[in-house]
């Protein structure tokens, strides 16, 4: 009979290490992430992703404010562009991981700017390349002016292929709204 103990009381720690393993605030995370539904932007909207998207939070589309954009992994990129001088830094959000995030399904985004710029983007890029959303250039937070709120930014430095005129009409600035198609 104590041995019988013995077995059932490690039989029933193992059982409750491992759920709290399976159960760790981490692992909690990623399911109740990719599971539920977005929060509600609770700041200006700057950015709305629609169409074929599994996680939303106003209606059928997910809404995002600066600080949901800013809750999302952070990357930087030192490039130039063709409508600028020099090098410049770009932080922001890579395209993949927002599209990830929101549980996009698609073959191409149309990029819409403020000023009704539209183009269709091939999602390919985005994990062919680290495509940015860039919210900052240079230190400074992206304003309407000044290519803002968004500016999607390929790594034109880092691939000579990014050289092509080609790829220079998919750097939408003055973003607004993706749709995944």
């Amino acid at each position: 009979m104590p041995i019988r103990l013995f077995h059932a009381y490690w039989y029933l720690l193992a059982v409750i290490l491992g759920t709290a393993f399976f159960l760790t605030p981490a692992a909690v995370g990623a399911v109740q992430d990719s599971q539920l539904p977005l929060a509600p932007p609770e700041g200006p909207v700057i950015l709305v992703v629609a169409g074929n998207i599994a996680r939303v939070n106003i209606e059928d589309e997910a809404h995002f404010d600066e600080l949901m954009l800013q809750a999302l992994p952070t990357h930087t990129l030192h490039t130039h562009t063709v409508v600028t001088d020099g090098t410049h830094r770009f932080d922001g959000v890579l395209m993949r991981d927002l599209l990830s995030h929101v549980g996009a399904q698609g073959e191409t985004v149309r990029a819409l700017a403020l000023n009704s710029y539209s183009l269709d983007i091939p999602v390919r890029d985005f994990h062919e390349f680290d495509v940015l959303l860039a919210t900052h250039m240079d230190g400074q937070r992206l304003r309407s002016h000044n290519k803002g709120p968004l500016w999607i930014i390929y790594p034109r430095d880092q691939h000579r292929k990014l050289q092509d005129i080609r790829y220079d009409y998919r750097w939408v600035w003055q973003l607004h709204r993706l749709t995944v198609q």
